[in-house]
């Protein structure tokens, strides 16, 4: 190589490292400072007043403590239905097996607005169903078994704001989280012990807890410390089912600051989220660094056949399960879009492209949907280079160099946002971003820039595992032979990272589609998104906008769901873990 070829190979590097870490200094660090300050400052002295305020509120205490139980209950219940399920798949290989895991982690990849939709559009469907003109023609004075549980149902799930709806649309959501981590960990266990406590006189249940139980408990606290946080910071299907009755810290957040303006209280209260989840999420990482050892190479390591008739029905009645929780909400929501007046209609998704009223000021549904596909190509292309610099960074002082004291801390400090609600990133920004230099408040910039720091850390979960497996012989070959950085690059490494750039482009572009917390907060009425636009059909009375707000949903679950699917299909390992 040349002088200018040797000079460049110094100044890119450095340059590329600088942008993920200008990137998260300016838009998450700089606005959770912002919430700090706003915390604890009145004007230029400090107060503790905002925070005393909270504490002493007997509404602020019911509120810190309904987040606290239903992510607790919503935790329990997940893991009660989700682990006999994840024995099944784990522990038997049938025909069929990767259609029904991927039906299962279906709902994980939607939008949070989508799901609150789904079960909104169920829990109607149960309703009509059951009710005197149903759709099937049983009454509610019927004395068949068929019209007592539907009845019993539809008193359950109540469309209408009810506790019940919440812990199962947060069951629908989390199902797969606690399935695929220990599923991935009860299919690497071997059958010596078992066999060998068999041998011994052992019946099936001092093997299942003093055998199974202890080697799954890695992944049954990894997996309920992660669904925990996922209730703890869930928004949508709060704001959505909750309604005025129920209400976290979440929810919360964003009622002090978007309705009463209250930016002390609602600045308090998005600190002691941060603190928690950041607490959580400290203690899921160093559990999953202390467990990753264990985590299985490949899905079928102990995967068998069922032997018997039993073994046969466990597998039926788990592909049933899954299929009724996990594409009942779905198929229901797809209905209502069509369900008009008693016949199937596009009526819905017709009246999107129109405005009715003839108003100047109307936001039409169909600028809502190019809104959401131009900041989602942004999104994708910033959330590349941003991911992509992060990840080469990581490779560099995390790996090749692992003495730095600065690298073993890479990885953590890039993955901070994933531990950050959106709700708390979005209003971070909105107090901050508000004055030059970074008068972004009002930008056309200030979206895709929030969706980028939410999407980016998943683009270096993908990239970074392919710059692993890149040997750094090829690479040093390659130099000795004459070719510059540049030609290693396009030649050598891109070649080998592109299915994963390709992944974490996908993930980039349907985690801009749905997201709904901090858009919620940045979005101007004429850059309003697909979330949002839902979310403002919901509120809003009359059956054509209900339909319009099913119709946004089942374009939206479609689109993420497409996405999902390819992933799944175009990656390098199994379909278990997570």
């Amino acid at each position: 190589m040349d002088r200018v070829d040797v000079v460049m190979s110094r100044i890119i590097p450095i340059m590329a490292g600088g942008i993920p870490v200008v990137f998260l200094a300016v838009f998450y660090v700089y606005p959770l400072a912002g919430i700090f300050i706003k915390s604890f400052f009145d004007e230029t002295s400090f107060s503790f007043l905002s925070l005393f305020k909270i504490l002493q509120s007997s509404r602020m205490a019911g509120i810190i403590w309904f987040t606290f139980w239903q992510a607790s209950v919503s935790t329990i219940l997940t893991l009660i239905v989700s682990l006999p399920c994840a024995w099944v798949m784990g522990t038997f290989d049938f025909k069929g097996k990767k259609i029904v895991m991927t039906l299962a982690t279906l709902p994980f990849v939607l939008p949070t607005i989508v799901v609150a939709s789904a079960f909104q559009s169920l829990a109607y469907s149960i309703r009509d169903i059951s009710g005197s003109s149903g759709l099937l023609g049983v009454t509610q004075d019927g004395n068949s078994a068929v019209a007592d549980f539907l009845n019993w149902l539809s008193s359950f799930m109540q469309p209408e704001h009810s506790i019940s709806m919440i812990l199962m649309a947060h069951l629908f959501y989390n199902f797969s989280v606690v399935l695929r981590i220990t599923c991935a960990f009860w299919s690497s266990m071997g059958k010596e012990m078992k066999e060998a406590a068999s041998m011994l006189g052992a019946n099936g249940i001092n093997i299942f807890f003093k055998i199974t139980l202890p080697l799954l408990k890695p992944a049954i606290i990894a997996s309920s410390t992660l669904v925990f946080i996922f209730c703890f910071s869930s928004f949508g299907v709060i704001l959505i089912l909750g309604g005025p009755s129920f209400s976290t810290l979440e929810v919360e957040i964003y009622r002090q600051a978007a309705h009463l303006f209250n930016l002390p209280v609602a600045s308090c209260l998005s600190l002691l989220q941060i603190l928690f989840t950041f607490a959580m999420m400290w203690i899921y990482t160093l559990i999953q660094r202390k467990n990753s050892r264990f985590l299985p190479e490949s899905e079928k390591f102990a995967l068998r056949k069922p032997a018997c008739l039993s073994e046969k029905s466990a597998i039926f009645l788990c592909i049933f399960f899954i299929i009724a929780l996990c594409g009942a909400p779905i198929a229901a929501l797809i209905f209502r879009s069509l369900y008009y007046n008693g016949t199937i209609s596009l009526i819905f998704y017709r009246e999107l492209l129109l405005n009715p009223s003839g108003s100047i000021f109307y936001i039409p549904p169909f600028l809502a949907i190019s809104n959401s596909l131009v900041f989602a190509l942004s999104t994708l292309a910033m959330a590349l280079v941003v991911g992509g610099c992060a990840a080469y960074l990581i490779r560099k002082y995390a790996d090749l160099e692992p003495g730095r004291l600065s690298g073993k801390f890479l990885e953590p400090v890039f993955m901070l946002p994933l531990s950050t609600s959106a709700v708390t990133l979005g209003f971070g920004m909105i107090i901050t971003l508000d004055r030059p230099p970074l008068n972004l408040r009002t930008s056309v910039v200030l979206i895709p820039v929030i969706h980028t720091l939410v999407a980016f850390p998943f683009v270096v979960r993908a990239v970074l595992p392919a710059l692993r497996a890149i040997p750094s012989s090829l690479k040093e070959a390659a130099f000795i032979m004459g070719a510059s950085p540049l030609r290693v690059w396009m030649h050598i490494e891109l070649p080998v990272i592109a299915r994963a750039l390709s992944i974490g482009a996908i993930f980039a572009f349907t985690i801009s589609l749905g997201e709904f917390g901090a858009t919620l907060f940045a979005a101007r009425p004429e850059l309003t998104t697909i979330p949002v636009t839902i979310y403002r059909f919901l509120g809003q009375p009359g059956a054509m906008n209900y339909g319009q707000a099913m119709a946004m949903s089942s374009i939206l679950m479609l689109v993420t769901a497409s996405g999902f699917v390819f992933i799944e299909n175009i990656r390098r390992f199994g379909h278990e873990g997570f």
